[in-house]
């Protein structure tokens, strides 16, 4: 997986903001919210262009799991659901816990903002900093178990 400069940018202001006083945080937090959402959107994207180069197998098989979340929650999927390759259903398994991983990271790190935000507590700002920084490596992990699949498709 190729950095994206929109994540690279988030995580190094992300490890300058942690040593901000509350009035930084404060005058800079439109700043910091912005290169978030610019980070997770060009993670996003990639995500999506990623998948959709998976051959026909690999998006049935993640459709399938996303759709039947009850089943993957309690560990009853079993390679069988629909006639998909038990190899193949493992592999985007553990694709999609690896996403689902980043997604509530990356919840994690917005709500330990806005509490932050709400309380004025630089500490709280600088546990979201971290928080961020991890979603984005998980979400790049993500990506990268996903490109795998691409390759190994070829």
């Amino acid at each position: 997986m190729k950095k994206l400069p929109e994540v690279e940018n988030a995580k190094a202001l992300m490890t300058e903001a942690m040593e901000w006083s509350v009035f930084k945080w404060i005058w800079e937090k439109s700043k910091v919210r912005e290169t978030a959402d610019n980070a997770n959107a060009a993670l996003d994207s990639l995500n999506r262009k990623t998948k959709k180069q998976w051959d026909e197998p690999l998006r049935e098989a993640y459709r399938q799991l996303a759709s039947d979340g009850k089943a993957r929650r309690n560990h009853k999927g079993n390679g069988e659901a629909k006639g998909i390759d038990p190899e193949i259903l493992r592999q985007v398994q553990q694709v999609r816990d690896i996403d689902e991983k980043a997604q509530s990271a990356r919840a994690d790190a917005e709500e330990t903002f806005d509490d932050a935000e709400k309380q004025l507590n630089p500490g709280l700002a600088r546990e979201g900093c971290r928080k961020a920084i991890h979603s984005w490596t998980l979400h790049e992990k993500a990506i990268r178990a996903a490109e795998a699949l691409v390759d190994s498709g070829k």
